[in-house]
């Protein structure tokens, strides 16, 4: 059937054109056996929403585009509006805001190319703000009651009432809020409409078109150089999502100092390339081509002089140089400036957005429609005096024993994934050794692609592939066994989640690196007395350039890979879901598309579309901070992921996906305390890196103490590093079984006592110096670290002056207004005789009044 109403409807409001749709709820009416039983809950449903006092308009299947879906439009008059805003403890406008802007910053000039036009950055003036109350109306700049509270104000209002709309008694328990009636397929969507179509302005005049202005302003790749509106996108998504773009554009603006620093490290690493020492003699024939090294496996392989390893020794250099301990303490510093520069625009923007009142929200803070569900027992809240549901101790603790023992079988699994993967590296690099030593077929490469290097990049890559194959499982686990907890709020429910999440997240990502960066190469034993893992497989060693060229492979990979991956995933999966959901639509004329149906073909951002984004973030945080000093452009691979990170989701929330119902937050939560954590852990572990991975602290050893040469002080280092092993000493384990040029001795990295010294093969006392410095460099890098890391914290103020001077003022001057607005409202009363107005409640508001003048 045909629109009977030429109006386009492409519109927000209902059939009148007055009224305007703050929700939409959609249902399929399917003939199965549960028909009737859904048919009775939306009955219950919506006319319990109408006693709520919210109007309903209903769209028949027939308007609809495929002839299936009914759509129930919700308006929320007046009256609901500001009952609901005393409720949920909403700020509202009573004055226009009289402090002064700040100063104008002299580089202004230099950043107007990056800037917003100013209707753009700040959508409407500032105000001073104060809880709304429906007896006081009068204080507040109400111009116009439809305009007054904006949509996203609106739609949380709406959404407050639907999660805690009942809508029947099943099995002996009340049944209540729109998430049930989801999960039970009565309904099959609930979301807030966008207000326009995000690629041309919508045709009424009273529309705002705010989602095109963030399409063209921000959500564009071309944009990128722009700086965020954020008020605008507070305005249009709410808070939550605001300071989430908030944090990302700050954290993506930090990094570009980072990435500068890394690059000119790494600049310095290849422009000094030609100068090292240890390349140069591993390179040379008469020196690294004389040293015969022992087999890198039992049995199948053989010999090999040191020069094959010629240009992994050269590209190790790169990362492995002096540049390379500035980083890692300039990554330090660096991390506590950006968690205390972020503490204070986040000060900044609580300032702006009306958030420093808000310690919890009380919506954050109310139970959970499943709490108050599954909660059966009730007792007494010893703040308010009233009954509310209780989740038994003993089933608190039953339930957490699963949780946990869930986790940590999880954790387990990547444990044991993780030895799966050892166990492939050990076995696959006999094969790669045996190989690359027996054939001439791979001769061309052999030079750069050592059996090391071989064996990292495809362990890396099937790691990769495992990491990506557990993290889809335990996605689902993590939320199914939080759901099971039955967390009391929505505050506690995400920062359970959270720490869940992270925990599994962390080990999965990271243990792949701490094995090459710690473990790998440092229980080898030695020739004739290897250690082998279950038995059977020998240990694998360092490359004789050092482990840390391993640990940068192994950094880019997992890094590139799941920053790849993650911006396929986030922008063309959502898009092609879209494109598949439209195609039909698109035969239909436009004006008969209409814009709740436009909405419904998009996909849901759900409650924890804005965890994933942050995790990601997260995780990457960690790559960038824990192991930087093995790869100084680190950094730069975040900052250009992040530049295109910031389009893919301000394009994916903007066109992609429905509209968010909006939601408050007055900072990024138990994010911020992960971050933290993870910059004191990154301090230690690049200290160990540093000490332990590169080759810096054996060299600067040799350096000072072993050097012979005045001239030339780390030539005969490589020779100083290799220890000798006698061929006849070798088990029949271990010797290969062909020596052709009847070699008598070889050598391997270690530093050990020679064959024919009376302490033979035991540990010299060089190794034992190395080790003491070693200690020594951990020990002072990290009290340096961490001094300077405390004194900058405690340097930086958390909150700016101006702020909290801002905050004062407001704070006095909207005591002041509430005052001097009641003191009118007592003359009044006076005035009229009014007995109740007594003289002592005007002394009193008087009192009240010289009271905030002196605080």
């Amino acid at each position: 059937q045909i629109d009977k109403r030429h109006e386009s409807k492409d519109s927000i409001f209902f059939r009148d054109g007055v009224r305007r749709i703050d929700f939409v709820l959609s249902y399929v009416d399917d003939l199965n056996k549960e028909w009737e039983k859904k048919l009775e809950r939306r009955k219950e449903f919506e006319s319990n929403l109408q006693k709520a006092g919210l109007e309903l308009e209903t769209e028949d299947k027939k308007e609809s585009e495929d002839g299936k879906i009914f759509f129930v439009k919700i308006h929320a008059p007046w009256e609901v509006l500001i009952t609901y805003a005393e409720v949920l403890n909403i700020k509202v406008p009573i004055r226009e805001n009289d402090i002064p802007p700040m100063v104008e910053n002299p580089l202004d000039c230099v950043l107007l190319p990056f800037r917003l036009p100013e209707k753009v950055m700040h959508p409407e003036p500032d105000y001073f703000t104060a809880p709304f109350s429906k007896d006081k109306q009068e204080l507040y700049l109400i111009n116009d009651e439809s305009t007054f509270f904006s949509p996203s104000m609106r739609n949380r209002i709406v959404n407050y009432i639907l999660t805690r709309c009942p809508y029947g008694t099943e099995e002996g328990k009340k049944k209540f809020g729109i998430k049930r009636l989801l999960n039970n397929g009565t309904y099959t969507a609930a979301y807030p409409l966008h207000d326009c179509q995000y690629w041309k302005k919508a045709s009424d005049p009273n529309c705002d078109s705010e989602r095109y202005t963030l399409y063209m302003e921000w959500a564009r790749f071309l944009r990128f150089y722009k700086e965020q509106p954020l008020d605008l996108i507070r305005k249009y998504y709410g808070e939550k999502i605001g300071i989430y773009f908030a944090w990302l554009g700050f954290y993506t603006e930090m990094l570009f100092l980072a990435a500068v620093v890394g690059l000119i490290c790494f600049l310095y690493g290849l422009f000094t390339m030609d100068e090292n020492m240890s390349s140069k003699e591993i390179c040379d024939p008469s020196i690294g081509g004389e040293i015969i090294m022992c087999p890198l496996c039992d049995r199948d392989c053989e010999y090999w002089r040191l020069n094959t390893t010629c240009e992994s020794s050269q590209y190790s250099h790169l990362f492995d140089n002096v540049a390379t301990l500035f980083f890692a303490i300039f990554m330090g510093i660096w991390v506590t400036l950006f968690l205390e520069f972020w503490k204070r625009r986040q000060a900044r923007l609580k300032y702006q957005w009306d958030l420093v009142d808000f310690e919890e929200e009380q919506q954050q803070l109310q139970l959970r429609p499943e709490y108050e569900a599954k909660c059966t027992q009730k007792k007494r809240n010893p703040v308010t005096q009233e009954m509310e549901p209780y989740l038994p101790l003993t089933s608190q603790a039953v339930r957490f024993c699963v949780s946990g023992a869930t986790v940590l079988f999880w954790v387990s699994l990547i444990i044991a994934s993780m030895i799966a993967v050892i166990v492939y590296r050990l076995a696959v690099y006999a094969a790669f050794a045996s190989l690359m030593e027996n054939t001439q077929t791979l001769q061309p490469i052999s030079g750069l692609l050592t059996p090391q290097l071989a064996t990292s990049v495809t362990a890396s890559c099937l790691n990769f592939v495992i990491i990506m194959i557990l993290n889809f499982f335990y996605e689902r686990i993590a939320i199914w066994i939080t759901d099971m907890e039955i967390p009391r709020t929505h505050m506690e429910y995400e920062n359970r989640l959270t720490m869940k999440m992270f925990l599994f997240q962390f080990v999965n990502y990271y243990s792949s690196c701490f094995y090459v960066a710690f473990f790998k190469g440092k229980f080898v034993g030695y020739p004739g007395a290897y250690t082998y893992m279950f038995n059977r497989w020998r240990n694998e060693e360092c490359d004789p350039a050092g482990c840390l060229i391993e640990l940068t492979t192994q950094l880019t990979i997992v890094m590139a890979g799941k920053q790849i991956w993650g911006n396929i995933q986030e922008a063309i999966v959502p898009w092609i879901c879209n494109w598949w959901g439209r195609r039909k639509a698109r035969n239909n004329p436009e004006n008969l598309y209409s814009r709740w149906e436009q909405d419904h073909d998009l996909q849901s951002f759900g409650a924890l579309g804005l965890f994933y984004e942050y995790l990601e973030m997260v995780i990457q945080f960690g790559f960038i901070t824990l192991f930087v000093a093995s790869f100084p452009l680190a950094p730069l691979l975040a900052l250009m992921n992040n530049i295109l990170e910031i389009r893919v989701d301000s394009w994916k929330l903007t066109t992609q996906y429905r509209r968010p119902v909006a939601a408050k937050a007055h900072s990024i939560g138990v994010w911020q305390e992960i971050l933290n954590g993870m910059a004191i852990l990154s301090v230690v572990t690049n200290a160990f890196i540093v000490a332990f991975t590169s080759d810096m602290i054996p060299r600067l050893v040799y350096y000072y103490a072993y050097s012979e040469n005045e001239d030339s002080p780390m030539s005969g280092y490589i020779n100083n590093s290799l220890s000798v092993f006698l061929i006849s000493d070798f088990p029949e384990r271990n010797e290969p079984k062909e020596n052709p040029e009847n070699f008598v001795i070889c050598r391997y990295r270690d530093y050990r006592y020679p064959p024919d010294h009376e302490k033979r093969y035991l540990h010299s006392m060089q190794f034992w110096h190395i080790l003491a410095a070693k200690l020594a460099f951990i020990i002072i890098m990290e009290h340096v670290v961490f001094i300077v890391k405390f004194f900058v914290a405690w340097m930086i103020p958390d909150v700016p002056a101006d702020v909290k001077a801002k905050i004062k003022r407001e704070k006095y001057l909207t005591q002041k207004i509430l005052h001097e607005y009641e003191l009118e409202k007592l003359k009044e009363r006076l005035c009229q005789g009014d007995k109740r107005a007594t003289e002592k409640e005007f002394i009193a508001t008087e009192g009240r009044m010289e009271l905030s003048r002196a605080m």
